[in-house]
Order: C-alpha cells, then sequence, then structure tokens
C-alpha cells in the first residue's frame, strides 16, 4: 500500500497568487478599478507603474498603499495620446532593461451625460420621436473623445509596450508576458446600456481590439486577455473618490449576486491571470 503524499505547495493560494516576478504597468491604476488591480499586484509582490494625467491622486495611492510586499512607482501620462505611450515605454523601459511582465489597459473615460438615464431620465421607449431626440443629444466630440481614450488609448499603449513585454516574456522560464483590456459587460450587452451608447460602443470596440492584438502578438509570445467587468465602485459609476481613493456604492443591485463587484472579485481574477 503507497504511504506517499503529494506534495501540494504549489497549490496553495500563495503559490497561485505570487506576482513577485512581475513588473506590470497599469493605466489609471489610481483609482476605481484600477486600484483594486494596482493592490491586488502589490500585495502579492509585483512592481507596479500607475499612470494617469493627475499626479496628486497617483501619489496619495502611492502613500496609501506601498504596504507591500511589492511596490508601486508613479508614472503621470494621458494614455489617450500616442506619443504619451511611446515616451512612457521609452520611460519605463530606461527603468527596467529587461522589460515587464504585464500591461495592464484599465484606463476609461465616459461622456454619456446627456443621455444616461439615471443623470437625465429614460425617454418614452415607445415613442420614436422621444427616443431621437434623447439620444440625438450626444454630442460628436464626446464620441471622438470617448472612442480616443478608450479604444485608440489600450491600442497605442498595447503597440508601444510590446518590445518590453516580449523581452519580459523571457524573464522567468514558464511564463509569458501578457496585456490585460479591461472592457465593459456594457460592451457585451444588447439594450441602450442605460442610456450610454458611447461608452458601450467603446467598450464593444475594445473588446474585438483584444482578439485582435491576441492574434497579431501570439509569435512574439505576449498574451492578449479581456475582461468585461458588471457596476464596480468607481468615480465613473459614483462620481467620487474619498480621501484613499475608494468610491462607493450602497445601493442594493439587480443581479444575481444582488451586489457590486468587490476589491476582491478583481484581485482574484487579475492575479490568477498575471502568473
Amino acid at each position: 500500500m503507497a504511504t506517499h503524499q503529494a506534495a501540494n505547495e504549489e497549490l496553495k493560494a500563495s503559490s497561485l497568487f505570487d506576482v513577485s516576478h512581475v513588473t506590470a504597468v497599469v493605466t489609471g491604476g489610481a483609482t476605481g478599478i484600477g486600484l483594486m488591480i494596482t493592490q491586488a499586484l502589490v500585495s502579492n509582490g509585483a512592481k507596479v507603474y500607475i499612470t494617469g494625467r493627475r499626479t496628486e491622486v497617483l501619489e496619495q495611492t502611492k502613500k496609501t498603499y506601498s504596504t507591500g510586499p511589492g511596490s508601486i512607482h508613479v508614472l503621470p501620462g494621458d494614455v489617450s495620446s500616442k506619443d504619451e505611450a511611446i515616451r512612457l515605454a521609452k520611460e519605463v523601459g530606461e527603468n527596467e532593461p529587461n522589460g515587464i511582465q504585464l500591461l495592464v489597459n484599465n484606463a476609461g473615460i465616459a461622456r454619456d451625460d446627456e443621455t444616461k438615464f439615471s443623470s437625465v431620465g429614460e425617454p418614452d421607449m415607445s415613442d420614436a420621436q422621444a427616443i431621437s431626440d434623447h439620444f440625438l443629444q450626444t454630442k460628436p466630440e464626446q464620441w471622438a473623445e470617448t472612442l480616443q481614450t478608450n479604444v485608440a488609448g489600450p491600442y497605442y499603449m498595447s503597440v508601444a509596450f510590446l518590445p518590453l513585454l516580449a523581452k519580459g516574456g523571457k524573464v522567468t522560464p514558464g511564463y509569458t508576458s501578457q496585456i490585460v483590456n479591461v472592457s465593459s459587460i456594457s460592451g457585451a450587452m444588447k439594450g441602450s446600456s442605460m442610456g450610454q451608447p458611447i461608452y458601450a460602443t467603446s467598450k464593444a470596440a475594445l473588446t474585438h481590439l483584444s482578439r485582435m492584438l491576441a492574434t497579431l502578438c501570439k509569435d512574439v509570445k505576449v498574451r492578449v486577455n479581456v475582461i468585461a467587468p458588471g457596476l464596480f465602485p468607481s468615480e465613473m459609476t459614483t462620481g467620487k473618490s474619498d480621501e484613499g481613493n475608494k468610491s462607493k456604492i450602497e445601493k442594493k443591485m439587480s443581479n444575481p449576486a444582488g451586489r457590486p463587484g468587490h476589491d476582491t472579485d478583481m484581485a482574484a481574477t487579475v492575479t490568477g491571470w498575471s502568473r
């Protein structure tokens, strides 16, 4: 009779979620879902560069959440800009000669202010003129700005950082680098997305861009994945954040879980993929 017991060390949570070999860049990493991702990576050993337009918010996140064992590094910049994406990649490359293992394209905006049902109400959906009048309130510049940030931004960041990702994928045997794009459930819903056609369209585009990038990057061994969260607390969904750059959603949800997403939901998803 066999008495040998299998060793399960590598299956323990401390091993499964160990990302101490990972250097990551998280766009919009100081608030909302981006902050959840930053916290998860840092708490499990990763070195994380966080980008954003507001330097003071980035610094506050670094001050508040630099609790180890990983580390947070501030990288101010506008990721919706091609030139800025190139600059950010160059700056990270100067600091990380061996490349990086993870790029999280999380930064995003929603500009459907004149049509969002929670803000201005819902039109009579049985009245064609009412529907037309409501959704004609969107402005061309809102479409342009949203698509630039939510679609072109991740595209340029992914392409600009690709050499660093390919290089970083050779550091740890058995692991390859990857890009994780944060889309939204809105990009997969057929309805009006609560009066946010611009945002929903941009996220549908990001999901398809992720498919294209996955094929584009396969021969250089860089994986591309996309996550499509439901409602999570963020500045986008609540309009504000507290002194710790956190947001809260108090209302009860109609989804099966009966609640919005938690930090732990996002943390488990991203750290599990980051290995």
